[in-house]
């Protein structure tokens, strides 16, 4: 999550402002806390609370009218996971198990500690320290949700496009994939470039233009409420894989 930032790169390719390495040494750096994974915004702000309670509650409306019930198991993915905040607040009490592919090692090693309990529970599987441009998903495992959050704008287009066909091959059917994402503030619908961690923000039409792209229905979209001013404008989106793409 980073703040409303401006400069002349950000409207030159920022697909070629990307870096992967750079991005790693980047987060690498960052105290591995709620404080140092949102950017400032940590437990002595409201974002972390308002940040889960909107979650919920989009998840809950998608799941009223798109996910089917029944009684298997079911599994989640956490893409992007950094220490772990969204599988223990959110996803590892709407899922029976969950997976989390985090690539910055410390976060990872944090992580562990976080989840120690819900280990003891059985409601964490694997934790994959990899980047989401390289995860392959395994043709045994299906997934019931998928969700990244505040990662997207690390991969290019492209890898963005291939993370998602590898995406529809893990979901089970009728599952569902949630991405919760900054939106580009930029008045000519540019993405913005962010020096600080490399990465870069898309706006609302150029993610619902790739989903397009990619063969994904969009289901449901709500924009997150109650945060702070200074921060980009956050969207959730719901997605299903198109059957006809």
């Amino acid at each position: 999550m980073t703040l409303k930032l401006s400069t002349e790169k950000e409207r030159i390719a920022p697909d070629d402002l990307i870096s992967y390495d750079d991005a790693i040494k980047y987060w690498s750096s960052i105290e591995p806390s709620i404080n140092g994974v949102l950017g400032g915004y940590g437990d002595t702000t409201n974002v972390p609370r308002v940040d889960i309670v909107g979650s919920l509650i989009f998840y809950r409306r998608v799941k009223t009218k798109f996910l089917k019930t029944s009684e298997e198991t079911k599994y989640g993915i956490d893409f992007g996971a950094g220490i772990g905040r969204v599988t223990k607040n959110l996803l590892s009490n709407i899922c029976d198990q969950v997976d989390l592919l985090e690539p910055v090692e410390n976060f990872v090693v944090k992580m562990n500690e976080e989840l120690r309990v819900l280990k003891a529970q059985g409601k964490i599987g694997e934790i994959l320290q990899i980047s989401m441009q390289n995860w392959v998903p395994k043709k045994t495992h299906k997934y019931h949700l998928l969700w990244c959050q505040w990662c997207c704008g690390h991969i290019t287009d492209d890898d963005f496009l291939k993370w998602m066909d590898n995406c529809r091959l893990a979901l089970k059917e009728g599952g569902i994939l949630i991405i919760k994402e900054n939106n580009s503030t930029d008045l000519h619908g540019n993405d913005i470039f962010d020096p600080t961690d490399f990465s870069k923000t898309r706006s609302d039409l150029h993610f619902k233009k790739l989903f397009k792209q990619a063969g994904w229905n969009l289901c449901l979209t709500m924009k997150q409420r109650g945060m702070p001013r200074e921060l980009y404008p956050i969207q959730m989106y719901a997605l299903q894989p198109d059957k006809n793409p």
